[in-house]
């Protein structure tokens, strides 16, 4: 509560997104809602911060994967996951990369996972980044507008139904995905 006031709070929004991104599985809209609450006017300069420090992120968790991987990989996939998990996530990344980016980023789960396999896998940095983007702006974005409708009940709403929203997304995003692979 004392970041949501502070003059800091929108650094500290970027700082969390960024960390939230590459290292604390815990969602960033415990500390998103609140602000955007707090600052009305100013909720989609903090979605944009939050998608800022979440593609900063980004960019680690794919170099990283991309560069040491074959050193510390498997000490990074313990923290985040199980190696089991990973393989199931490489070979997703290699059969379909953009659109499993795409549906991870906006489901509620840690992103970290995609972030490493989509290094680890050589995958496009161009394709990773453009899905990263638009995942984490429909999150982001689509929570200041749930502020804007909810005001002060969006956290209870989100809370209640992010279950629901998140199977609802990703089958919007699956049934795209679907139609893209009968297009080919």
């Amino acid at each position: 509560m004392r970041l949501i006031h502070s003059k800091h709070a929108f650094w500290g929004l970027g700082i969390a997104s960024f960390l939230e991104s590459i290292l604390v599985p815990i969602p960033l809209e415990a500390l998103l809602i609140p602000l955007m609450q707090a600052h009305r006017r100013r909720i989609f300069l903090l979605s944009t911060i939050a998608l800022l420090g979440c593609l900063a992120g980004a960019v680690v968790g794919y170099f990283v994967g991309y560069f040491v991987f074959d050193t510390i990989g498997q000490q990074l996939v313990e923290m985040v996951s199980t190696p089991e998990q990973f393989e199931h996530v490489r070979s997703r990344m290699e059969e379909d990369g953009f659109w499993f980016i795409l549906s991870v980023g906006v489901i509620p789960i840690p992103f970290q996972i995609a972030m490493l396999a989509a290094g680890a896998t050589s995958y496009s940095f161009f394709l990773f980044m453009l899905a990263s983007a638009l995942s984490r702006a429909l999150r982001y974005y689509g929570l200041g507008l749930l502020v804007l409708i909810a005001g002060n009940k969006a956290q209870a709403i989100f809370e209640r139904h992010k279950a629901a929203a998140a199977i609802v997304v990703t089958v919007v995003v699956l049934v795209i995905w679907v139609g893209a692979l009968l297009g080919k």
